[in-house]
């Protein structure tokens, strides 16, 4: 009789998921945690809301609309009753949506304005690649219910904190641009009509996705895709707005409108945007936000109107923001590029409208945490302590409770201190065994120190430097172990961990 062959599930990660060790973990909480005593600062409440919301709550946000369930992983739940079917979940794809809900749902009990931040991860259904995730972190801080500026200037004054706190001090700019400004000049252009806003929709959606491409495209791929169109290397070829080289020309010179001060760079746009109310709005918000932050002391050196910022143009309605990284790295042909942008927000007034039906003034950012941690890994300046645990080694498994009680003075003592758990019967694995986890000291005790009362203790990270570097004098003036009385074992490790 012929027995079927148990088939074994594959151990592998599902495609665009990625796993997090110790160290990685580690120095990302860390790094939120000192994001999270800026956010706290300023007076910004910590929300945590569930993985899940409904599709509806979601609402239909995400640019990859050819993805099933248009870039979200959804399912329908199995709560039907009565005839009617159950309502469709999705995991959050971002944390702004949830925070929409939140403040709908409860905006008879929140304090107007309401501040808060968000740390976690969320979930998008895209196509996956090199660096592109379908699960990620995101690290957000929104003033929901504040119509002034005000709002937009502390917002960017937070963030310039946050670099300052995280040791970047130096190496970041945050830029402000306004999408009104951006309505004005298009105004100017001849595709916004005020009167009648929905004319030209579709020719200033071409306009606002060709300038998002500035940096990649160039000003020529801009200004073709402004134009008749433009045929990529591959021989695609893509329609363009129709505007004539004149209209192209103002639009173009909008985002080349950055001058030496920021009043200088206001004047070049209200010059572009003429006799536009809206635009002359936009300047008008853009320079009481750079009067608000040079009053703190955040000058030029941290923060700059830049009407270059135009990622995210399509989706806010007013003050536009970006943090970049200013220092250089090596992109993986080896060569040196700027490390680019790790933050991006703006004003939104239009989305908890949804719920409500009437408009609530929002404004916010969001930090992308795995560029961050990057960034701080390449300064070398991630804060947290990946220093694993003091391993006891175990040399005879009948005096288990000898050890356990070792490793629970370590521990009342606040060291991070383990037993070995696994067979003792080979002390060299034990040893191999504090080396993967990164331990920085061992402590041995066999039965000969234990009838004298005396443990060995072993700096297996000095022990490691004085293998490579050290001559057989500077070995025996830093013995790598050392032999001390039970009694001075908790002294004598937290001496050694503290002379690093």
């Amino acid at each position: 009789m012929s027995q079927t062959k148990t088939r074994r599930p594959k151990a592998e990660t599902p495609k665009g998921f990625r796993d997090y060790f110790g160290a990685e973990v580690t120095e990302r909480k860390a790094m939120l945690d000192r994001i999270a005593t800026v956010y706290h600062r300023y007076g910004f409440d910590p929300l945590e809301t569930s993985a899940v919301e409904t599709v509806e709550a979601l609402g239909k946000f995400l640019p990859d609309v050819d993805r099933p369930n248009e870039g979200v992983f959804a399912w329908q739940d199995e709560g039907a009753t009565e005839g009617k079917s159950g309502d469709w979940l999705a995991l959050r794809y971002d944390m702004t949506a949830p925070l929409a809900r939140v403040a709908a749902q409860y905006r008879n009990e929140l304090p107007a304005p309401y501040r808060r931040y968000a740390m976690g991860p969320v979930w998008r259904n895209e196509k996956p690649g090199p660096g592109r995730f379908r699960q990620f972190y995101q690290c957000d801080a929104d003033t929901v219910g504040a119509s002034t500026v005000a709002a937009d200037a502390e917002i960017c004054a937070m963030l310039a904190d946050v670099f300052e706190d995280l040791g970047l001090g130096g190496d970041y700019v945050v830029k402000i641009n306004n999408r009104k400004v951006l309505n004005g000049v298009m105004e100017a252009a001849g595709v916004l009509d005020p009167a009648d806003p929905s004319r030209f929709e579709h020719e200033r959606g071409i306009v606002l996705r060709a300038i998002d491409k500035l940096d990649r495209l160039g000003e020529d791929g801009v200004r073709a895709l402004m134009g008749a169109g433009r045929k990529d290397e591959s021989g695609d070829f893509t329609k363009g707005a129709g505007l004539p080289a004149s209209a192209a020309d103002v639009v173009l010179a909008f985002t080349a409108a950055r001058r030496d001060t920021g009043a200088a760079t206001c004047a070049a746009l209200r010059d572009l945007v003429g006799g536009s109310a809206i635009g002359a709005e936009g300047v008008d918000e853009l320079e009481e936000i750079a009067r608000l932050l040079d009053a703190q002391g955040y000058g030029p050196d941290r923060i700059v109107i830049d009407p270059a910022v135009v990622r995210g143009l399509g989706y806010y309605t007013g003050p536009v923001f970006e943090a970049e990284l200013t220092f250089e790295i090596l992109d993986e042909k080896g060569r040196k590029r700027q490390f680019g942008s790790v933050a991006g927000g703006g004003r939104y007034d239009d989305l908890v409208k949804r719920f409500t039906g009437q408009a609530v003034p929002a404004t916010g950012v969001s930090i992308g945490v795995d560029r961050l941690l990057a960034a701080l890994t390449a300064k070398g300046r991630v804060g947290a302590d990946t220093t694993g645990p003091v391993v006891v080694t175990v040399m005879d498994r009948a005096r288990m409770a000898d050890y356990l009680a070792m490793v629970g003075d370590l521990r009342r003592a606040g060291v991070r201190a383990e037993v070995y758990l696994g067979n003792p019967k080979n002390f060299g694995n034990q040893l191999k065994y504090a080396d993967k986890r990164g331990a920085p000291v061992a402590i041995i005790q066999g039965s000969d120190e234990a009838a004298r009362g005396v443990v060995q203790v072993k700096d297996l990270i000095l022990g490691a430097k004085i293998a490579q570097n050290a001559t057989l004098e500077e070995w025996k003036e830093r013995p790598a172990q050392v032999e001390v009385p039970v009694a001075d074992l908790v002294a004598t490790v937290k001496a050694m961990l503290e002379g690093r």
